[in-house]
C-alpha cells in the first residue's frame, strides 16, 4: 500500500533540481527552469529553534536581530552542518515551488561538492527525502557546471572546470562522463567576504558585517588593477574601532585587489596541483581548450586574466556563471535517462 501511494504521488509530481549551496539555494522544475533562488540562511529563535524566516528575508535580518534570535547558515563549505534546520528549510522551499499540491512527491536531483564524504552524501539524500522528495539523486558540482555550460561530458576529451562558489572552489578534470582529478578547496566567496572584513578593520579601523563585505565584493570586487581611471569606489558605514561610533569610509576597487591577492593566488596554486596530477593526454586537451570558470567568483573583475597569466592557459568565463550548476541540473531533469549513470543514488555504493 505504501508503494502504491508513492506511485500515485509520483504521477502528480514535477521533478525538481536543487543547487543546495552554502550561500544560495536554487530550485528548478523540469521544463519550467529556475523558479526559486534564495539565500541559504535561516533566522531562528535561539532558545526554541523555531524558524522565524528563511531566505532573503532572513538575510536582511543578519546583524539586526534582538536577543534570543540568530541567523544560521545550515550549510557550511557546501555540506550540511545543521541537519534539522536544513530539513525544515528545504521543506519550506518545497512548499513554495509545489503550489500546495497535496499529491506532490517529486523526484529530486541535488548538487553536492566533489569532495564530500560518503556520510555527507547520505545525509543530503536523507534530508531531501525527509523534506518530501519521492526519490533523491546527487550530482557533483563540477559535473553539473560542465553540463550547464554546454560541454559534452561523455566525449573522450579532457575538460577542466573551476567553480568558485560560496563555501568551496570546485576544481575538476572531466573525461568520458567521469571525474579524473578533483579538489574541493575551501577558499571561495565566504572567505573573500571574511578577508574584506579583516582588511577594512586593519586599514580603516572600521568594523563591518559580512553582508556589507559581500556588497562591496559584488559592487567593486576585482583581482587585477584596472588603471587609475577605472579605480571605482563605494562608500560604506560601520563602527569605529577607536571610539565605537558610526563612521563612513570610501573603499576602492584597487584596495579589494590588494585584499584578495593572497587567496586568489591560493586558488591558482590549487589549480596547478590538479594540472600536475592530470594524465598527459588530458593535459594536452586542456592546453587546447583552456579552463572554464563558473560560480559567483567568476564575476570578480579580472579573475580570468589573473588565472590565465598565472598559468599561461586560455581561461573562459561561462555566459551565466552564477546559474551554471542549476542549468546543468535542469538539463539532467530533461534528459534523465541519458545522464542517470553519472548520478549518485541511495542504491549507489557511495
Amino acid at each position: 500500500m505504501k508503494n502504491f501511494f508513492r506511485t500515485v504521488r509520483g504521477i502528480f509530481s514535477e521533478d525538481l533540481g536543487i543547487d543546495l549551496g552554502t550561500s544560495n539555494t536554487l530550485i528548478c522544475v523540469k521544463n519550467k527552469g529556475i523558479i526559486l533562488n534564495e539565500p541559504s540562511i535561516v533566522a531562528v529563535n535561539s532558545k526554541t529553534k523555531e524558524i522565524v524566516e528563511i531566505g532573503e528575508r532572513a538575510k536582511q535580518m543578519m546583524g539586526r536581530l534582538p536577543v534570543n534570535f540568530e541567523t544560521i547558515r545550515p550549510l557550511q563549505n557546501g555540506v550540511i552542518s545543521e541537519y534539522e534546520i536544513t530539513e525544515k528549510m528545504l521543506r519550506i522551499f518545497f512548499k513554495k515551488v509545489k503550489h500546495n499540491n497535496l499529491f506532490s512527491s517529486p523526484r529530486v536531483i541535488i548538487c553536492v561538492p566533489a569532495g564530500v564524504t560518503p556520510v555527507e552524501k547520505r545525509a543530503v539524500i536523507e534530508v531531501t527525502i525527509e523534506a518530501g522528495a519521492r526519490e533523491a539523486y546527487l550530482i557533483e558540482e563540477p559535473m553539473a557546471a560542465a553540463i550547464g555550460i554546454g560541454l559534452d561530458i561523455f566525449e573522450p576529451e579532457g575538460h577542466m572546470i573551476v567553480d568558485i562558489g560560496g563555501g568551496t572552489t570546485e576544481i575538476a578534470v572531466l573525461s568520458l562522463g567521469g571525474i579524473v582529478e578533483k579538489s574541493s578547496f575551501k577558499v571561495a566567496g565566504d572567505k573573500f567576504d571574511a578577508t574584506i572584513v579583516d582588511f577594512i578593520r586593519q586599514k580603516d579601523s572600521l568594523l563591518i558585517g559580512i553582508k556589507t563585505a559581500e556588497d562591496i565584493k559584488k559592487q567593486i570586487g576585482a583581482v587585477m588593477d584596472q588603471g587609475e581611471n577605472d579605480d571605482v569606489y563605494v562608500e560604506i558605514s560601520g563602527r569605529s574601532v577607536l571610539n565605537g561610533l558610526p563612521k563612513n569610509v570610501q573603499v576602492y576597487s584597487s584596495e579589494i585587489v590588494e585584499a584578495l591577492s593572497d587567496i586568489i593566488q591560493q586558488i591558482v596554486e590549487e589549480i596547478k596541483v590538479i594540472l600536475e596530477r592530470t594524465p598527459p593526454e588530458l593535459a594536452s586537451d586542456i592546453k587546447k581548450k583552456g579552463i572554464f570558470i563558473t560560480g559567483g567568483g567568476a564575476l570578480l573583475n579580472g579573475i580570468d586574466k589573473k588565472i590565465s597569466e598565472s598559468l599561461n592557459l586560455k581561461v573562459t568565463i561561462s555566459d551565466d556563471p552564477l546559474n551554471a550548476v542549476i542549468n546543468g541540473i535542469n538539463v539532467l531533469l530533461k534528459e534523465f535517462s541519458r545522464y542517470s549513470k553519472i548520478l549518485i543514488s541511495p542504491e549507489t555504493d557511495y
